[in-house]
């Protein structure tokens, strides 16, 4: 434990000093990193992480793009586009069966490295990912090379930022760990593009895609950093009415949930179109997706300021989620477990001592009994071994209830939070670190908590805060004035 703690110390030191390099005029992200080891000194006390764990490997430091989609929709056509050079395989079958984080590189070759990759470094998204996904712990490390790969280019529209193209949802085998990958980068990207395939006009056979990239995500408080983009739209030019395949895919859109939870584009790769032959209507398909391409570029190159604010934003949102939910419900486990153990015990206790009433009573040995207890009363060896003996019984009859009802309590707690891994761990670990034998039942606060924890995490929420004002004022200036006369 203690190298492994050296270990995650050193991930974090170097991912410091390449925040420092990056940025050397704008500390904020550096500072956010010491921000994140004080979240973790509060986790590490409530046993919420691991000594080998931090909250600073659980977002991606760098800006992050995804594509994703279905497997005919067009996304590595639009992404060799976007970087200007062929990095991906594109074709009408699915042509890759893995997530590819794409970076830049200043070298002038692309190359392909394997997922361990990405599962050693905490910079990406997919640091220690092969400890959360069941299919790779199981079969070792490697494994992680059937899911993940890292391909490196010299496109300068990929400096600054990463983008991650994603397996046709209807092409994998691998179809649980496929979605807990994507539901892992819909969490952490800046910016979702979710594409379609206009040459498909039957949304309702995309029903499955549908309702988990668009129903499942809905609700989200970041629902504006999802594009939804209907791809290869120039098909539809020679349709008697191709209005009506846009018409279809909104109404499948608004449907699963509704049009306002991201924006709604059309485009198509002029390099690869259909050739329109009316001249009115290839003007107006080529405006459109003027129109369309401008405004995705716009979101795609404003990914690294979301970055900053969302890296910040994490930060508040993680140190409230500790105060505000769960050390809440730690509580409230806490004092279920408490009721849970007396009235077992008391039950049980209760049961025990009528039944020997019972059994004195019909045999009538309460003479017996009482001999029983004037030994015990003695103060001989005897007496002292007998009460051992009896305080061990209790004890060791005290501590299994103590464990059975924990147990209990977390097989409840995993049944209510089915799907979310990495909630049931945390509450888990830190709900066994409260039950621990060792620990009086009296407390009524889980392990760790107390004024100089709720000291840190008011220290953390005031750095978000300076933060968000240092990022203002990098990125925005409302006096009108310059920096240079701010400063005289």
């Amino acid at each position: 434990m203690i190298e492994s703690s050296i270990q995650i110390n050193k991930r974090l030191e170097n991912l410091q000093k390449h925040l420092a390099d990056e940025h050397p005029d704008n500390p904020v992200m550096t500072n956010a990193v010491q921000s994140f080891r004080k979240l973790d000194e509060v986790a590490y006390s409530l046993g919420l992480l691991d000594k080998d764990q931090s909250y600073a490997t659980r977002v991606s430091w760098w800006p992050m793009i995804a594509v994703l989609g279905t497997f005919s929709a067009g996304k590595s056509t639009f992404i060799n586009s976007y970087l200007g050079q062929p990095l991906q395989r594109t074709g009408t079958q699915a042509v890759d069966d893995k997530f590819t984080v794409l970076c830049y590189s200043h070298q002038a070759e692309t190359k392909t490295l394997p997922g361990v990759a990405l599962d050693a470094d905490p910079r990406f998204p997919f640091f220690q990912i092969s400890r959360s996904i069941t299919e790779i712990s199981e079969t070792g490390q490697q494994r992680i090379d059937a899911y993940l790969q890292l391909k490196s280019c010299p496109s300068e529209n990929l400096r600054g930022k990463i983008m991650i193209d994603s397996p046709g949802f209807d092409a994998d085998k691998q179809r649980n760990s496929t979605l807990r990958l994507t539901q892992h980068i819909i969490d952490l990207a800046d910016l979702i593009m979710v594409f379609f395939d206009a040459r498909h006009p039957e949304p309702g056979a995309m029903k499955d895609t549908l309702k988990y990239l668009v129903e499942a995500n809905v609700e989200r408080a970041d629902f504006n950093k999802f594009l939804y983009i209907l791809n290869q739209i120039d098909v539809t030019a020679k349709e008697d009415n191709p209005e009506e395949v846009v018409a279809a895919w909104q109404r499948a859109l608004a449907q699963e949930g509704n049009l306002t939870a991201g924006r709604f584009y059309r485009i198509y790769n002029p390099d690869v179109a259909v050739p329109i032959e009316d001249e009115t209507v290839r003007a107006r398909y080529e405006k459109k997706r003027a129109e369309d391409m401008a405004d995705i570029e716009v979101r795609m190159q404003q990914v690294e300021v979301e970055r900053s604010y969302r890296i910040v934003g994490t930060l508040e949102q993680t140190a409230k989620n500790i105060e505000q939910v769960i050390v809440p419900k730690l509580t409230d486990m806490l004092q279920r477990w408490r009721k849970r153990v007396f009235m077992t015990e008391g039950v049980v206790l209760a049961s025990v001592v009528a039944i020997l009433a019972i059994v004195f009573s019909a045999t009538g040995s309460w003479d017996m009994l009482a001999g029983f207890f004037s030994t015990l009363m003695e103060g001989s060896v005897v007496s002292y071994l007998g009460i051992f003996i009896i305080v061990g019984v209790l004890g060791y009859f005290h501590f299994s209830m103590r464990k059975v009802a924990a147990n209990s309590l977390l097989r409840r707690l995993a049944l209510d939070m089915a799907g979310d891994e990495d909630a049931i761990e945390q509450y888990g670990r830190a709900f066994r670190k409260s039950t621990a034998p060792y620990r009086p039942m009296f407390f009524t606060q889980p392990a760790g908590w107390g004024g100089y924890v709720r000291q840190i995490l008011d220290t953390v929420r005031s750095d978000s805060n300076d933060y968000i004002q240092a990022l203002n004022d990098r990125f925005t200036n409302p006096s009108g004035r310059n920096k240079e006369s701010v400063e005289k």
